[in-house]
């Protein structure tokens, strides 16, 4: 689908020039393989040309904004219109705009991309060196940008090698336990992929107040030696029991996809320069193991027994996590057994803690980079006047942009989702769920997600109080030991 793409706008430095834009968005096309991609027609598989074999003089475009409004160019329609020009049959992965405000003025920079080629932290990458080199053309200097550390190509005939690697295969049984053989339905009907599509998809988000915010980030996370994800999976799991109670009654718990970016360690890899789509997603179950959802809320005991317990169930997914998507997906003798058990209902991303002027959508990050310390391959002496009259940089609480085909099947009932930014005010948490409209109603939903603050609420009130927190046993990996063994030791200590 060339509508499945990624975008971001840059600050654009006064007098910027197509020559200028062309030649670095050329660079960035020789060091990056994966922008100089192409799909084959009928067959799953990206063929990648050499470099200079993408012309980036069809790749850029500029757009006259001198007449435009106090506001600015609607950049989103610009986007949106570069997005029609990508054609990845054809190699048209990438697209880069000039949006002009005419001689002296600050324009932008609106750059696109084809969703197969990049994910979030792509952009951290792309966004830096294309700014290194268009003021290294300007300046007449040769652009030298960092070499990639692993290709994408690489990276892939790894995972594809690991899919059938019999460790990974060992897996499978235990993949098939955590999956289970049924599911208790958190709606009237399953998802319908000929009316429950992107088209249908509705989306509400919330900010937990911010003194809350602040002891969840710190105190509860380190009482429970644990992260911040743990924290939130922790009051999702609460809110669920409390939203659906009967999905619970059985002991079983509800399975989650918990998605993140996909660049696991593997070996002795260098990801951190790597473009291309690395997202990820493994199933657990979460259950509130007994925990009563009530007194969760009100910040009672339940509540730190909900953290431990979910920070358990986080936790006791086979080996690392990324088996399953593995033998789902490229091992043939293991797919059709997990395509035919349960899948998860719903999906979980923590996106991240970020500054209120990051140039990422987080899906993939859960650490903020200084884009002032990755930008610069060429060694430019004016990074920070570059900075301070944000050339290069995105607007304070941009992110990144997206489109896919409004008939997109949806995968889930329910995505789910939470993100910190650092304002000037203190950190800020929002969380997000989006539904089917046709399938859940507005309210039910909605009061899934209030249900969710107020549960991070009780979460944050148990925190402050005596004697909470913790250890778990996954905190000692060399021992084994239950949960009430691990409660006596530390009431000894």
């Amino acid at each position: 689908d060339p509508r499945f793409a990624q975008w971001v706008v840059l600050g654009a430095p006064a007098d910027l020039g197509l020559d200028v834009l062309t030649a670095g968005l050329n660079a960035v096309l020789d060091t990056h393989a994966m922008l100089r991609a192409r799909t084959t027609p009928g067959k799953p598989e990206l063929i990648v040309g050499e470099p200079g074999s993408v012309d980036p003089r069809a790749l850029v475009v500029r757009v006259d904004a001198a007449e435009a409004g106090p506001d600015g160019a609607d950049v989103e329609a610009v986007a949106r219109e570069a997005v029609r020009r990508l054609d990845p049959a054809a190699g048209v992965m990438v697209q880069a705009v000039w949006v002009d405000p005419g001689h002296g003025r600050m324009g932008q920079v609106v750059l696109v991309a084809h969703h197969l080629v990049v994910d979030g932290v792509s952009w951290r990458v792309l966004a830096p060196d294309l700014a290194a080199a268009c003021e290294a053309a300007a300046a007449g200097r040769a652009i030298r940008l960092d070499p990639v550390g692993t290709s994408f190509r690489r990276w892939a005939k790894l995972l594809a090698a690991q899919a059938t690697d019999p460790r990974r295969v060992a897996e499978l049984a235990d993949w098939l336990r955590l999956l289970g053989t049924s599911r208790l339905p958190l709606a009237q009907r399953q998802l319908d992929p000929a009316v429950d599509t992107v088209r249908t998809l509705c989306r509400r988000s919330w900010v937990v107040p911010p003194g809350q915010v602040e002891t969840l980030l710190t105190r509860t996370a380190t009482a429970f030696h644990c992260g911040m994800d743990d924290v939130l999976l922790a009051a999702l799991a609460g809110a669920l029991a409390h939203w659906r109670p009967d999905a619970f009654s059985g002991g079983d718990g509800v399975l989650v996809d918990i998605e993140g970016h996909g660049r696991e360690p593997i070996g002795d890899l260098d990801l951190s320069r790597t473009v291309g789509w690395f997202t990820s997603a493994r199933p657990v179950r979460l259950d509130a193991a007994g925990a009563d959802p009530a007194e969760a809320l009100a910040g009672g005991p339940a509540a730190g027994a909900l953290v431990k317990a979910v920070k358990e169930q986080v936790r006791a997914v086979p080996g690392d996590g990324l088996g399953h998507a593995l033998l789902r997906h490229l091992n043939p003798a293991t797919a059709a057994a997990l395509e035919a058990a349960p899948a998860p209902q719903i999906s979980f991303t923590y996106m991240g803690r970020f500054t209120a002027t990051d140039a990422t959508d987080a899906t993939d990050a859960t650490e903020t980079t200084d884009a002032a310390e990755t930008t610069d391959a060429t060694g430019s002496a004016d990074t920070a006047e570059r900075r301070a009259d944000g050339a290069w940089q995105m607007a304070a609480g941009n992110a990144i942009g997206g489109s896919v085909d409004p008939e997109t099947p949806l995968r889930h009932l329910l995505d789910v989702g939470a993100m910190v930014r650092d304002t000037s005010g203190g950190p800020e948490l929002t969380v997000t769920v989006s539904w089917p409209g046709r399938l859940l109603a507005d309210t039910d939903a909605e009061r899934l997600g209030r249900t969710w603050v107020d549960m991070l609420g009780g979460l944050a009130s148990h925190t402050v109080a005596p004697a909470s927190g913790g250890h778990t046993p996954s905190d000692f990996p060399l021992l084994d030991l239950a949960q009430d063994e691990v409660d006596e030791f530390e009431r000894l200590d």
